[in-house]
């Protein structure tokens, strides 16, 4: 059991990198700005797994504070990304 773990960290870290490629991708060619909001949600989702992925690998618990804080600035940037979509500011008055 122990002889597939390597391998299934390695494949999880590389299906990771592609699709931070693919949000990537969109972030940069997304038709409307909704898209893109999409794009970065994904990226940082995918970065915040990656870490994760890391941390079991190397057996560090820094890692998932660090992933705890990606995901609370990825949530606040996304809900401060989408407002600003919606209503054309952050903070109303």
């Amino acid at each position: 059991m122990n002889a597939i773990l390597p391998w299934a960290i390695d494949f999880a870290l590389l299906c990771f990198s592609l699709a931070m490629i693919c949000a990537v991708l969109r972030l940069l060619r997304g038709p409307t700005a909704q898209d893109r909001v999409l794009a970065l949600d994904t990226l940082y989702v995918n970065g915040m797994l990656t870490v994760l992925v890391l941390g079991i690998r190397l057996g560090s618990p820094v890692y998932f504070d660090i992933a705890l804080l990606i995901a609370m600035f990825g949530f606040v940037g996304s809900a401060a990304m989408s407002k600003f979509l919606l209503r054309g500011e952050v903070i109303e008055p």
